[in-house]
């Protein structure tokens, strides 16, 4: 049995116990408190931790914080977390390094609350993001939470490329802000689109929906096109793939390059994002195309892609066509009549302006 004097154990849990009772509050386990050091032994080492008596730190806890104790003195004080309430002896059982990483995250906690602005040095990268260390704990920042400038683009969908992106990070310093605090799980999410937020959306607050602007393509993804407002190169708005035009687009290259001039139409602005559209400041050609197209007429039309279901032509005047794989038997026999880019003949076969749908038939 441990004691800290040598005629034996002077406090016991009944000790503990009554003085705890006595002072009208009951400690808890997993609670921190500080406790001022008493005593070192080979075995263990005793703190006054107040109106609740005295504390022990032995066995593995000993082990854990030999560092933290190696230079402490009696009479200083030390953060520590109660790990058992009746321990042996009857002393209060300590825990100097859970009680550390304890205030670690209550620390975090409260920077998250305060939202407080962080730098923090990038010291790594993986597919989904970049690590760090933020007050002696690990934090992760996913890619999504990357502001709008550092944002990886042209990688979508492939990982490969988005890791190398990312690598670029490391050793760099970023402003950041905690997001999410989760000690049980070990998790601290950081963001760095968190910390320009406040100030885009105060940005965006000088437009609206609806409104046309001019801007210059800052990047282009499979998914989209990314455009950098000329007026305000501070905000950087997304055209997906659909708002790019009426007819289906492959992919954005086709249609613009990169650092390119255009105008844009705003057609949503939430949580301080802004999305985009070219098509908005379009004519749309399937308004009047009953004035120009009929069943039975015939056209002149380019392959613009092969699917399962057949291929897609390109019609004059900005509309698609489909002519189904049916006709052909297989894709590969329509690979052999049917060349990509090559214009050939066609008969439409149906026509259904308010589904936006031209079937064709090959003329033969």
């Amino acid at each position: 049995m441990l004691t800290d004097d040598k005629n034996g154990v002077l406090s016991s849990v009944l000790l503990q116990t009554l003085k705890s009772e006595l002072s009208g509050v009951r400690l808890r386990e997993g609670e921190v408190v500080e406790a001022e050091l008493l005593r070192k032994t080979p075995r263990a080492i005793f703190f006054d931790i107040g109106k609740f008596g005295t504390g022990i730190l032995y066995g593995a806890e000993l082990l854990n914080a030999r560092e933290m104790t190696k230079k402490l003195n009696p009479g200083e004080r030390i953060p520590a977390r109660i790990e058992n309430m009746e321990g042996e002896g009857g002393y209060v059982e300590l825990s100097l390094a859970e009680a550390g990483k304890q205030r670690l995250w209550q620390q975090v906690q409260e920077l998250q609350d305060a939202g407080e602005i962080l730098k923090v040095k990038i010291g790594g990268a993986n597919a989904g993001g970049l690590m760090t260390d933020l007050a002696g704990l690990k934090a992760f920042l996913p890619v999504s939470q990357l502001s709008a400038e550092h944002y990886p683009k042209g990688t979508e969908g492939d990982p490969q490329k988005n890791l190398e992106a990312l690598k670029k990070f490391v050793g760099q310093e970023l402003n950041v802000k905690i997001i999410a605090v989760n000690p049980r799980a070990n998790k601290l999410i950081i963001s760095e689109r968190e910390t320009v937020g406040t100030n885009i959306k105060e940005l965006l607050a000088a437009y609206q929906v609806g409104q046309t602007v001019g801007g210059v393509v800052s990047g282009i993804a499979d998914f989209g096109i990314f455009v950098r407002f000329v007026d305000n190169p501070q905000i950087e708005g997304l055209v997906h793939i659909s708002e790019i035009d009426y007819r289906l687009i492959e992919n954005p290259k086709e249609i613009v390059n990169l650092d390119e001039a255009i105008q844009v139409k705003i057609i949503d602005i939430r949580e301080g994002r802004v999305f985009l559209s070219m098509k908005a400041l379009k004519t749309d050609p399937w308004e009047k195309i009953a004035e120009r197209y009929h069943a039975g007429q015939e056209i002149i039309g380019a392959v613009y892609k092969f699917n399962p279901f057949g291929a897609v032509i390109d019609v004059e005047g900005g509309v698609q066509g489909l002519i189904h794989v049916s006709e052909f038997g297989s894709i590969e026999e329509m690979k052999k009549t049917l060349i990509l880019k090559e214009s050939h003949s066609f008969v439409i076969d149906s026509l259904k302006p308010e589904e936006r749908r031209m079937i064709l038939k090959l003329k033969r």
